[in-house]
């Protein structure tokens, strides 16, 4: 497959490194003066699962020739812009952003039964232009799509993923594989944020508990709502009872680094996706507000 992964950052350049090490033809669409750090310096990527490696995909400022797969991988609120970097319409469109709304844009963008659902569990950050630095085992990229003209080109990619050693779920359902993570990354992200506290202390604290409980319980409406009829509060709870205690969040690293948060992504399509059934969020949209505060910007918008 001819793949190009757009924003090479913690999760875009995590794959692209594997992959382009593993042998596949990859490229990397990115901002010039990224583009050429990683054309001259490659991919440099320090991984607890994958070792150290440096690898050397193409990486272009503007992608102007068809390619199989488009993953788009940047932050919410760059893609857009990033988006413009993309002169030709790919054969399937793979986003692994934070939160929901990124669909929407992205089946205007293209044409729309392109555009699969798709989602990463991943621990990982760009400290540079170029490098990556992978910090936890745990893998696991999540795909489905509603058309079926699209499974044949999801099992094909499924199976480079693999054989580059990245685990992979193709589910049957869009709306689980999107709130699947969504529930969980949601209640970590408002309470690691909001209290600017790791997730082992979050669990022990009473009513920091209550919190991340009131999260995943009212997201898990929502879900179940929009149709991931199998989002539980119970699976969600248990999976962040087996996380490490020392998990924290982009969102909690992006306001300790200074840069802005993905609290509209995040929280805020949660509570949008809520509102659109007449679903109360109040325990995300008190947190989201802490954090609003703690970061200097405006709350989530709720339409």
């Amino acid at each position: 497959m001819k793949i190009a992964v757009l924003g090479p950052g913690g999760v875009g350049g995590l794959l692209a490194g594997v992959l382009a090490d593993s042998g596949q033809d990859v490229t990397v669409v990115a901002h010039e003066a990224t583009a050429q750090a990683i054309a001259q310096l490659g991919l440099r990527i320090d991984s607890v699962r994958f070792g150290k490696l440096t690898a050397h995909p193409r990486a272009v400022g503007l992608l102007e020739e068809p390619v199989d797969v488009l993953i788009v991988a940047t932050k919410a609120g760059g893609m857009p812009d990033a988006l413009q970097r993309i002169a030709l319409a790919p054969a399937m469109v793979v986003p692994l952003l934070n939160g929901l709304d990124h669909m929407f844009l992205l089946r205007e963008r293209f044409a729309a039964e392109t555009v699969i659902a798709g989602s990463i569990r991943v621990e990982a950050d760009r400290p540079e232009p170029g490098v990556v630095v992978h910090t936890s085992p745990f893998l696991l990229v999540s795909m489905a799509s509603a058309h079926a003209a699209m499974q044949p080109s999801i099992a094909e990619l499924a199976d480079v993923l693999t054989a580059a050693g990245v685990p992979v779920k193709v589910g049957d359902s869009e709306p689980e594989v999107l709130w699947s993570k969504l529930v969980r990354l949601n209640a970590l992200a408002c309470t690691t944020s909001a209290y600017d506290k790791l997730l082992g202390e979050i669990r022990s604290t009473p009513e920091l508990r209550a919190d991340l409980v009131g999260c995943i319980e009212e997201a898990c409406a929502a879900a179940n709502a929009e149709g991931a009829l199998g989002v539980s509060p119970e699976k969600a709870v248990q999976e962040l009872e087996r996380a490490h205690e020392t998990l924290g969040s982009s969102m909690q690293r992006d306001i300790a680094a200074g840069r802005t948060p993905e609290l509209d992504a995040i929280p805020g399509s949660v509570m949008r996706a809520a509102a659109r059934h007449g679903l109360a969020c109040p325990t995300i949209q008190r947190l989201s507000a802490m954090i609003a505060l703690r970061a200097g910007i405006d709350p989530p918008t709720l339409t």
